[in-house]
């Protein structure tokens, strides 16, 4: 029996060691799913209180429950662990590292490069390498490829070397790891097929495409879709908002048209690890094949305008009242990058705070999912919603649209009301 059927073979009997480099949003939903599948989980990251939580039960992610991780250790199905000399033991590793961008707007690959790495030193024959952070066309083979098959093994034959985009969509009570449907490219056709069969028993759906550039390509194209016409729905804010009409009306009666058009809604900016950044690989990418992305730029250029656009909106609104943002107490309510989650990841919030600050606004945050953070070394704090407190801001601004928030509460005794989300109630 070959390598290639062996694995598979083993996949089907459930016999699969299955290792996660990376334990956080992408990674400990996958590992937990795998488990639940049957696999044993041996899961790994650098990150000592993540590890020593996670085995004693203790989830970090939201979409992960405790019920779910509880589950996975009392079977033996599932630990974690430090300890990268183990990383020979596992038949798959699935790579789920953090892949931003430098401050050049560039792609940072570093995590990948330092996961590759610390496989490579342990890689041997049988085992099955799945890249799934999001990164630009050409990663897989221009650096995971070289990198393992320095070691003497042969990719297809010895190893297995594919590419599989994360998608997870944080907070989606409806699409999760299992029934969101995988994308899985490999180096050769034996590499895709073991991919599929280590895969299939975790995932209801599998979409196999021909190689591991189709398959980073996909990831991009589809945040790319969502930055292009959210910058689109962002700049038909702008323009209604200079032409006096109201943008939220014209996208619902848009929206109707059964055919030819989807709904899009503008907001402060673009936030969390994804659609802010994912369109970034694939412009840098193509400025090496002499390409500009006038789509890509123009979108990223009208999204990161928004904190500013909305800042200004707000400093309209105070003027209309002999205010200035000079001195002004502003109650920023949500500071997640979307609704319902506790990530904070590329939050426009936290650029519309830098700037009422820097204008000198007294500013205080609400938000349920997010108690306190840090962000350039000052630490902020939640503070305790009441009627009191809102009254006493002279504006109120909704950046976040938490369904936690009680927003008629907030029209009653808000003496300003400054709303990104069109999260107020229309009644009177």
């Amino acid at each position: 029996m070959s390598v290639t059927q062996d694995l598979i073979a083993k996949a089907e009997r459930r016999e699969i060691l299955f290792g996660i480099v990376g334990l956080g949003y992408v990674g400990l939903p996958l590992a937990v799913e795998l488990a639940r599948a049957g696999y044993r989980v041996l899961g790994f990251d650098v990150i000592a209180e993540v590890v020593e939580g996670l085995n004693q039960g203790r989830s970090h992610v939201k979409d992960v429950t405790g019920a779910q991780l509880k589950q996975a250790l009392e079977g033996g199905r599932f630990s974690s662990t430090t300890d990268m000399s183990r990383l020979s033991e596992p038949d798959a590793i699935s790579i789920c590292v953090p892949t931003p961008l430098s401050k050049f707007k560039d792609p940072d690959v570093s995590f990948i490069v330092a996961a590759t790495d610390a496989v490579k030193k342990r890689l041997r024959r049988g085992q099955a390498i799945i890249l799934e952070s999001t990164t630009y066309p050409g990663t897989t083979r221009e650096i995971m490829l070289p990198a393992l098959a320095s070691t003497g093994l042969k990719v297809g034959q010895d190893f297995f070397l594919a590419f599989s985009p994360e998608r997870v969509d944080p907070g989606n009570k409806t699409y999760g790891t299992r029934n969101t449907p995988k994308v899985v490219g490999g180096i050769t056709a034996d590499c895709q097929a073991v991919a599929v069969a280590l895969y299939q028993p975790a995932i209801d759906t599998l979409v196999p495409v021909s190689t591991t550039e189709a398959a980073e390509l996909v990831k991009l194209l589809e945040n790319t879709f969502r930055s292009v016409n959210i910058g689109l729905v962002n700049e038909m804010a702008i323009v209604c908002d200079k032409l006096g009409v109201n943008v939220w009306e014209v996208i619902e009666a848009a929206a109707t048209k059964p055919f030819g058009f989807m709904k899009f809604l503008p907001g402060p900016g673009l936030g969390g690890h994804c659609i802010p950044i994912d369109p970034h690989y694939l412009a840098w990418k193509m400025r090496g094949l002499n390409y500009k992305t006038r789509f890509i730029d123009l979108a990223g250029e009208l999204n990161t305008e928004m904190p500013m656009f909305w800042v200004r909106k707000l400093s309209e609104a105070l003027n209309g009242q002999g205010k200035a943002v000079q001195g002004a107490s502003v109650l920023v309510l949500g500071v997640a990058y979307k609704r319902n989650i506790e990530d904070i990841r590329e939050s426009p919030a936290l650029d519309i705070i830098r700037l009422l600050e820097g204008q000198g606004a007294r500013v205080s945050y609400f938000d349920p999912h997010v108690p306190r953070f840090r962000e350039d070394g000052q630490e902020f704090r939640s503070v305790e919603l009441t009627p009191e407190l809102v009254a006493a801001a002279d504006c109120v601004m909704v950046v976040t649209d938490h369904s936690a928030v009680d927003y008629r509460m907030i029209k009653r005794h808000a003496r300003l009301v400054v709303d990104t989300r069109n999260a107020l109630p229309k009644e009177a």
